[in-house]
């Protein structure tokens, strides 16, 4: 943007005009505010000099500050004004109306309640409205003891429902005219239309008419208040509370009753409730919520007039086709948004409502086969579930997941597929089990169904459906996985087929990873049991069990890089299945010291390759494992008889690689030889009760230690330090615990807290002393 003026010159003037043009927004401001408070003060008009500003002429009004403005302490004055006058009138009627004759009553009745009323008209003219409003309540009031006293006085014998609905209408219609006549007064407008809500319930309640009549009253009643909504919008309350009311009653009867002929009563007082929301919707854009309640209670009417003629198990189907139909108006562009949406709801909320009672069969069905692991292999039946439930949550589910499907593509929304993918998946896999199949067709179905969630999760192209549907894979596998332990064929067929699947998944290319992922730990999971179940049709004791088992990490240790993105998955899966190797062969120390080594052998032939060199951390810490094992077996008492041969030359080959190479670690040249010692008599010395072990060892870590120390070396310094920290505290302990009990029981709080105190007051220098004392270990070899 060119300009003649220079960017400094013209920024400047920008910066003054701002800063004018803020001045007199402050001016206005102060302005309106002073204006508004003339409009609502009950007093004189005070000058024009007085009022704020920054402009000649006006100046803020002196005198120290208020606590209370002067409208707020007129109000307060005003209404208690009022209540007082409320309580005089009530006083007068209930307790001294007896003192006078009928003549007087009137009288007095009449010139009070006149007087209220006209009052208003001159205060309004003065510009008192507050005080007007103030009044014209106690009039109100005052014609309410005016119905109270005619009806005393006049009409004892009268049912008091039918006198309260008259004086109800009447008294409505008279607020409402007195208050389109003062139009100054806010007050008899909303008393108007709460008087009119009693006229119709209270006629039908005296009549003594039935819970559909008075739900008739109420619904008329809450059309009305709704009409006035379109003027007066917290009419809408009203409208709600009665209207909920009405389609409340109507639910319950519709619910109760035992033919369609007695339902289509009910069912036309709550079609009338949904023409009424959707009315409202169709009138109102932000009333969706109108159009959600018309939707419900079409669906209440519809299915409750089909419900007694099916089934109770199908008393839920009964509501669901409506529900459909509902859900397709979110495509009828002609309807308004706010209809289409309610609509859209109601649908949805029905739908919701038939999955969660659909739940409970369901939930029983996968459930029950966690019995089959109290006794594997009994050829008992499968999952025996609720077989008579039949299949009516089969449908409830399925039409849901139609719902929901419908809402995802006509909403252009993710969510909604992957609840109708959840739905879909619990009705098909539970379907067999619900009708009661042969085992033989309960698994073919389920393994399909199992499957087929597998391939969506595989394959779909929204993450959300995909995660809903690798979930339901995984629940179904896991629960087809139990069911199969009832039968030994069961148990490799299906197993094996499962396995069979995931190694498929695993190696789907465009599958997403995580999917994959899932897979290939299903695959290796399987293979697990399908090798315990082999290893059990044997007469081999439990303990060799664990050999077979060993297959499977070595088997994904060889195949390494091949696994590709799931080679971490399948290897932490083999982990477990090592770990589960592991504790099978632990009732035995011989073929407990066999599998940590063959373990051992497997992790060292892993880490051969570069990006698994620690696995051979791990490697070992399992041959060492296998090793002690092995000696504990054997009853072995004396472990450096067998260590100390590893440990020298061990020690030997550090220092010669320490030479050749200065700069290698001190923990790769001396710690696997320092450990081989330390670590096993370590352990002996702790259940040693005897002195020599400990003092021993004891002297060789104070030795190690020293060594460590002198030559700036870390491995020796820490592992000496610590081995020989050990033996001390064990050592000392029982001194300790003497002492300890010999204590008063205060004592050791108050050693702790004055501890506490102690670092606490040194916190900062001991965090420094820290920090110096790791920054030395570092500087160490």
């Amino acid at each position: 943007m060119n300009t003649p003026m220079p960017p400094a010159e013209e920024l400047a003037l920008i910066d003054r005009e701002l800063a004018r043009l803020d001045s007199h927004r402050r001016y206005l401001l102060a302005r309106r505010d002073w204006l508004l408070r003339l409009l609502h003060a009950a007093g004189p008009t005070p000058s024009p000099a007085a009022a704020p500003g920054f402009a000649p002429g006006f100046a803020p009004p002196a005198g120290p500050a208020k606590d209370a403005s002067a409208p707020s302490a007129q109000n307060v004055l005003l209404t208690l004004g009022a209540v007082l006058l409320a309580v005089a009138a009530l006083a007068f009627t209930l307790v001294s109306w007896g003192s006078l004759g009928i003549a007087g009553r009137s009288a007095v009745l009449v010139v009070v309640t006149a007087a209220a009323l006209a009052a208003p008209v001159p205060l309004l003219r003065r510009g008192l409205r507050s005080t007007a409003e103030s009044v014209a309540a106690v009039g109100l009031l005052l014609t309410v003891l005016d119905a109270y006293a005619l009806y005393v006085v006049a009409a004892p014998d009268v049912d008091p429902r039918a006198y309260t609905a008259g004086a109800a209408a009447l008294l409505a219609a008279t607020w409402a005219g007195y208050g389109a006549a003062l139009r100054g007064l806010r007050i008899p407008v909303p008393a108007a239309v709460l008087a009119a809500q009693l006229p119709l319930p209270l006629a039908a309640l005296a009549a003594q008419a039935g819970p559909q009549a008075l739900a008739w009253a109420l619904l008329a009643t809450a059309a009305s208040d709704a009409a006035l909504a379109l003027r007066l919008r917290w009419a809408a309350l009203p409208a709600a509370v009665l209207g909920a009311g009405a389609l409340l009653t109507g639910v319950s009867e519709s619910w109760s009753a035992v033919s369609a002929s007695e339902a289509l009563a009910p069912a036309a007082l709550l079609l009338a409730g949904a023409a009424l929301g959707v009315a409202a919707a169709w009138r109102e854009p932000r009333a969706w919520a109108a159009g959600l309640v018309g939707g419900l209670s079409a669906v209440a009417a519809l299915g409750g007039v089909a419900r007694p003629e099916v089934p109770p198990a199908w008393a839920v189907v009964a509501y669901l086709p409506v529900a459909l139909a509902l859900s397709a108006t979110v495509r009828f562009h002609a309807l308004p948004a706010p209809v289409r949406r309610g609509a859209a709801w109601a649908g949805a909320v029905v739908a919701a409502l038939a999955a969660l009672l659909s739940a409970a069969p369901v939930a029983a069905t996968l459930g029950a086969r966690v019995r089959v692991l109290a006794e594997v292999w009994a050829g008992t039946t499968p999952g025996e579930g609720p077989y008579g439930a039949g299949a009516a949550p089969v449908v409830a589910l399925l039409l849901t997941a139609g719902v929901a499907w419908w809402l995802s593509r006509a909403l252009s929304r993710p969510e909604p597929a992957a609840v109708a993918v959840v739905l879909a998946w619990a009705g098909l896999f539970t379907a067999p089990v619900l009708l009661g199949l042969p085992v033989a067709a309960v698994f073919a179905a389920q393994l399909t169904v199992t499957g087929a969630a597998g391939m969506i999760a595989l394959r779909a192209p929204v993450r959300a459906t995909g995660i809903a549907a690798g979930a339901c894979a995984l629940i179904g596998a896991l629960n087809v996985s139990l069911g199969a332990l009832d039968g030994r064929t069961s148990t490799f067929a299906v197993w094996g087929l499962l396995g069979v699947l995931g190694a498929a998944g695993a190696a789907y290319g465009p599958a997403p990873l995580w999917a994959r992922a899932g897979a290939a730990v299903c695959a290796v999971g399987h293979a697990t049991g399908l090798l315990v179940a082999s290893a059990a049709l044997t007469d081999l004791a439990v303990v060799w069990w664990a050999l077979p088992v060993l297959a499977v990490p070595g088997a994904v240790a060889a195949l390494g890089p091949r696994l590709g993105g799931v080679r971490l998955p399948a290897e932490i899966a083999a982990g477990v299945a090592g770990a589960l190797a592991v504790a099978l062969s632990a009732g035995r120390a011989g073929t407990l010291a066999l599998v940590l080594a063959l373990l051992g052998v497997v992790c060292a032939g892993a880490a051969v390759r570069p990006e698994r060199r620690v696995l051979g951390w791990a490697a070992g810490a399992l041959f060492v494992a296998a090793t002690w094992v092995r000696l504990a077996g054997a009853g072995v008492t004396a472990p450096e008889a067998y260590t100390l041969p590893v440990t020298l030359p061990a020690l030997a080959v550090g220092v010669l690689r320490r030479r050749r190479d200065p700069a290698s670690s001190s923990w790769a040249a001396y710690g696997p030889g320092l450990s081989a010692t330390l670590l096993p008599s370590l352990v002996a010395a702790w259940a040693d009760p005897e002195w020599q072990r400990p003092l021993l060892l004891g002297l060789a870590a104070l030795a190690v230690t020293l060594t460590g120390a002198r030559r700036r070396l870390q491995a020796p310094l820490l592992l000496g330090g610590g081995v020989l920290a050990v033996v001390a505290l064990h050592e000392l302990a029982p001194y300790v615990v003497q002492v300890a009990g010999a204590l008063p029981r205060w004592v050791p709080p108050a050693m702790a807290g004055v501890l506490l105190l102690a670092v606490g007051a040194t916190y900062e220098r001991r965090l420094r002393d820290a920090r110096r004392l790791r920054d030395a270990i570092g500087r160490l070899a």
